[in-house]
């Protein structure tokens, strides 16, 4: 087992459909895994299926105090992190036009998505900096480089997501800290299912409008590969498209 397969990685958004793939390509990679989520039963249920390879967090990262005491919460035996993985994030009320939805909608949304994700950078980098080693991983999407319509919120939360990944990586140029930036299309999550409130009703007619998605194991299969790199290559960004042939 290399030292990179070894190490810790903190997952935000790890209870749910992408959350869970990527634990479990981590943990078939050798590597250990925080859970964070604010889901607490289905965060439960993801932590039973890895015994003593994670350690559950259950965390809301939208509030800021909780998020700057996650790095005492993580036990000894998780550390030092040697991996952030932001993928917490929702679009709940989205897919509505800018005028018609909800003012409370919109400002969650980048609250969780931008602001919350930040805030976890901000609390674990400082240890990556310590040691001058360390990686992390932001999950945008190709709503932040590509306009979608009734989709103002989420499209401007990710945005300021790619944006803050490659000033980020700027700054951190002259360390050996890496960062990468995913951006999947289309992927079978529940984040539309939780878009709509549960109208499950609302959740097949949506995918039905595609003839092809991703599965969130796809995205979990890139992330290991971004990981796996020698530590002087560094996976800046990455696009992964469903092939729309089927």
């Amino acid at each position: 087992m290399t030292e990179q397969s070894s190490q810790t990685v903190v997952l935000t958004g790890a209870a749910g459909g992408m959350g869970r793939a990527i634990t479990e390509a981590l943990i078939d990679s050798g590597r250990r895994v925080v859970l964070v989520d604010r889901d607490a039963r289905a965060l439960r249920e993801v932590a039973a299926t890895g015994g003593d390879k994670v350690f559950p967090i259950e965390l809301d990262i939208s509030d800021a105090k909780a998020v700057d005491r996650l790095p005492d919460a993580i036990p000894d035996h998780f550390r030092p992190v040697g991996v952030l993985i932001n993928n917490a994030g929702h679009d709940i009320g989205g897919r509505t036009r800018f005028d018609i939805g909800s003012a409370d909608d919109w400002s969650n949304i980048i609250q969780t998505n931008l602001i919350g994700l930040m805030r976890v950078t901000r609390a674990i980098l400082p240890g990556m900096v310590q040691r001058d080693a360390g990686h992390i991983v932001n999950i945008s999407s190709i709503n932040a480089v590509r306009i979608v319509p009734d989709m103002a919120a989420y499209s401007a939360s990710k945005a300021g997501v790619h944006m803050f990944t490659e000033t980020l990586r700027g700054e951190l140029a002259e360390t050996a800290i890496r960062v990468t930036e995913l951006q999947p299309g289309l992927t079978r999550t529940n984040i539309i299912l939780t878009r709509y409130r549960g109208d499950t009703q609302k959740e097949k007619d949506y995918f039905d409008q595609f003839r092809m998605a991703l599965d969130p194991a796809d995205i979990a299969r890139s992330i290991v590969f971004a990981l796996d790199q020698p530590a002087h290559v560094q996976i800046a960004e990455m696009m992964i498209l469903p092939v729309n042939r089927y």
